[in-house]
Parts: C-alpha cells; structure tokens; sequence
C-alpha cells in the first residue's frame, strides 16, 4: 500500500531449479498480492533482471553450482540496487555469511521456507523501507560495541549446543571467560588509524594469553579451544548480517579481513598460551614486557572488567 492507500502490485523475481519448489512459492506470493516472475537457472534470471524492472529478488543459494546464488544476487545488486534481495539457504557457513553480508544481501532466509511467512517478510521490509527514514551508516566497529552484550550471549548459546562443550559443567561466567575482554580487542583493531592500502597489526593480547590459561586449567581440549574461536566469527559475522541496513560498505571488505585475521591471532595466542608455548611474535608486532607477561597472572581486578560480575577469578594454568 502507498500512503494515499492506493494498492501496489510488487513484481518478484523468484529463482530456483526446483519446479516444485517455484510452484509453490509462486502461487502463495500470487495469493498474498505479489506479481511473481519464475526463473529456474542463472541465465534465466539475469535475462529477467537485464530486461524488466523487480521490486524483491528471492534467490536459492545452491541450484546448481554454490555460486549462482550470489552470482544472480551481484546482477540484481549492479542493475537495481533498489530492489529488496532475499537469499535463500541451508544454514549459512562463516564463508557464505560473509560473502552475503559484502553483496548486501537484505536478510538470509533458512530452509525449509514456508510461503506464507515468506510473504510476511517481504511485506514488513518493503514497509519499513518506505515508512523509516534513511539509517546513518556506521562503521564495523561501531556496530560490533553497540551490540557486545548480544555477541556474548549468542555465542554462549551456541557452544551450550556444542555437546562435547556442554559435558564440562561451568557457569555462564566461567563459560565466556575473558570473551568480553577478547571482543573489546578485536574492536580496538579495528578503531586503529591505518595508512590506505596496509593492514593493521594484530595486537598482542594478554586477554588471549589468560584465555588459553584457563581453558587448559578448565579441562578443554586444542579443538575445544579452536571451536571456541570459530564459533565467536559465526557469531560476529551473525551480528553484521543482522545490522546489513546500518553497515557502511564502502569499509566493509577491510573490516572483516581484520575480524578474520584478529581472531585468528588470538587464537593462536591462546593455544601458546595453552601449551605453555609462547613463541616471539613477528617483525612489526607489539611484543610483551615482562612486567605485561607478569601482570597476566597477577591482575585479579580483570574479573569485575572482563567478566560481567563474575565473583571469583577463574584460576590460571601455571
């Protein structure tokens, strides 16, 4: 509906090599008011998208290849960027969170996908398009701090689904640890002022140090602690793909290599740490004083700034 309440037929381009699948998404949308345009490949729908105009993309990840979702997705995105772009998905890995999240996929649907929900969706968001005003953009690190409260209760709900997790008993605060305090170093990674064109060093963390530490004394194993990590990007790159309408792109592909590369290195700071091996870090890297490496088991007041309320520090592996 307009706001004159003039009733708009809202042209859907649907895409997927599943005939039943297209039947039946089709004829629920038509139903719902939407004029529905099928498309069972890729070259298909980008002769759609190349010659009429679409007000909502609904595309299969997978149809045949695992790119030509994404593949109809930048066409849609270079041609109309206005339209509202659904894609649709098992449920996303990190690599095609992330690869959603840079073609600025408006919202990750999860199959199965039931037809009536779908056009709910789609309503909402083309309302709350035509009825907010314009979302300032901000950066990665902005949203990231915005929403560190939620980063560490949804990462905590999926390593309570992890079963070989689950089997060591902790509280909640023994749980994340020194999460909180690893989250505030990923932003403050990205908050650092770079020349154009070189990455930021990785920054030499002693909350990933005291992680690896408890982690052993805790009773984790190696791939304990590696899932940990992996899990905490699934949860980041989750919470991007939830704030898409806020995200300023043209910083975007930067920020997340240095999400990637600064998990990454605070992993490998913790299984150092883990294995009592901590190596010299490379050329360029903030190294460690002693009274740092010194600090990292005598700072007992990182529990009331690293661990929400925890009332005793976890003991460290010495």
């Amino acid at each position: 509906m307009t706001q004159n309440g003039e009733s708009v037929i809202r042209r859907v381009l649907l895409v997927d090599d599943d005939e039943a699948v297209r039947d039946m998404m089709s004829a629920t949308l038509e139903s719902k008011g939407f004029d529905v345009i099928p498309a069972a490949t890729v070259t298909e729908a980008l002769k759609h998208i190349s010659a009429e105009s679409f007000d909502v993309l609904i595309t299969d990840l997978h149809m045949p290849n695992p790119s030509d979702g994404f593949a109809v997705v930048t066409a849609m995105r270079h041609s109309q960027p206005a339209a509202l772009t659904l894609l649709v998905s098992g449920y996303p890995d990190v690599k095609s969170a992330m690869e959603a999240i840079l073609l600025e996929v408006d919202e990750i649907i999860v199959k199965p996908v039931e037809g009536k929900k779908l056009a709910e969706l789609i309503h909402e968001k083309l309302l709350a398009r035509s009825s907010s005003p314009q979302r300032q953009k901000e950066r990665v690190a902005a949203i990231l701090q915005r929403c560190a409260g939620d980063i560490v209760r949804d990462w905590l709900v999926r390593v309570r689904m992890n079963k070989e997790h689950s089997q060591i008993l902790l509280s909640d605060n023994e749980r994340t640890g020194y999460l909180p305090k690893l989250i505030e170093d990923l932003i403050l990674r990205l908050r650092k002022v770079t020349v154009p064109g070189e990455e930021s060093a990785s920054l030499c963390s002693s909350a990933a140090v005291a992680h690896g530490r408890m982690r052993k004394e805790q009773g984790y194993t190696p791939g304990m602690l590696v899932r940990d990590s992996r899990i905490l990007q699934v949860t980041l790159f989750g919470t991007l793909q939830k704030n898409l309408s806020a995200i300023d792109f043209s910083l975007l592909l930067p920020d997340v290599m240095t999400i990637a590369d600064e998990v990454d290195s605070q992993l490998t700071q913790a299984v150092d740490s883990y294995t009592n091996v901590v190596q010299e870090p490379a050329a360029g890297v903030a190294t460690l004083s002693p009274s740092s490496e010194a600090k990292i088991n005598e700072d007992e007041d990182m529990d009331s700034n690293y661990q929400h309320g925890q009332t005793s520090r976890p003991r460290v592996w010495s």
